[in-house]
């Protein structure tokens, strides 16, 4: 298997094609994953929820970050790295600049943040400086006490539209990929055909460019409530390879995800 960079993402969205995204947090699972297919590595704050037990991911500290990323840098494989800015990374200009540093140094081949327009001017310098960006958008867990918890973001047209014109004025900055967290399917679709870039859904409905789950979801591992857009890919598997295996090839066949798990 080629080793798969930006430009191969951007090739599968001009075929029409999908692409699968996975979390990864140590090394051994790493190399399951990508020996399994999977073509974009995701080290996420979601760390902080699957590995370190906190109730959301803002305790999860660019430290945390980084060391998880040169694990699974050592061990990817084929498969893309991207790594998560953690919470208030984008405090100042000059903070985001050098933790973004700090994880390109660590293994990562693109960072991903959270946020809307307003990241923009960031985006732009990171850009610049030859850092590849992942606007995260939606519902996003860094502000999950502002938004009043996880609720699904965009349902109204005003909401969606203004997400849409958001999306644009991220990539015009710079970013190369959106992600997009539980939005309706008929946004995920709307911002897929609105943009150029790759769009990359969890929860965001079938009709996006890729799609991402955490590890642990996609094997039944869970400390509470499992989310409308997860499905436990072990319980049909005999090994934790065949799992991933399959919910490659669930993305790529576009069979998953399925109208039960989208909103």
């Amino acid at each position: 298997m080629k080793t798969v960079t930006l430009s191969t993402l951007q090739a599968s969205k001009r075929a029409g094609e999908t692409f699968s995204c996975l979390t990864a947090y140590d090394a051994s699972f790493a190399h399951v994953a990508s020996q399994a297919g999977i073509e974009v590595l995701l080290v996420g704050d979601s760390l902080g929820m699957v590995l370190q037990g906190h109730a959301s991911t803002l305790p999860v500290t660019l430290d945390d970050i980084c060391y998880h990323t040169r694990s699974v840098a050592r061990a990817k494989g084929t498969s893309l790295l991207m790594a998560d800015l953690p919470f208030m990374s984008n405090a100042s200009q000059e903070r985001l600049l050098q933790d973004a540093g700090a994880l390109m140094r660590a293994g990562a081949e693109m960072i991903k943040i959270e946020g809307e327009a307003w990241l923009a001017d960031g985006i732009r310098e990171l850009t610049r400086r030859g850092v590849p960006v992942c606007a995260h958008m939606g519902l996003t867990p860094q502000t999950v006490y502002q938004l009043g918890g996880y609720k699904v973001q965009g349902r109204d047209a005003v909401r969606a539209e203004q997400m849409i014109a958001d999306a644009h004025e991220l990539v015009a900055a710079g970013a190369s990929v959106i992600l997009l967290e539980c939005v309706p399917a008929s946004l995920g679709r709307a911002m897929r055909e609105a943009l150029d870039v790759p769009v990359i859904g969890i929860g965001a409905g079938p009709d996006v460019d890729g799609q991402i789950l955490v590890m642990h979801d996609v094997l039944g591992v869970s400390l509470g409530r499992t989310p409308r857009f997860v499905k436990n890919f072990l319980a049909e598997a005999d090994s934790i390879e065949n799992a991933f295996r399959a919910y490659h090839e669930a993305v790529k066949a576009r069979h998953f995800p399925a109208a039960e798990h989208s909103f």
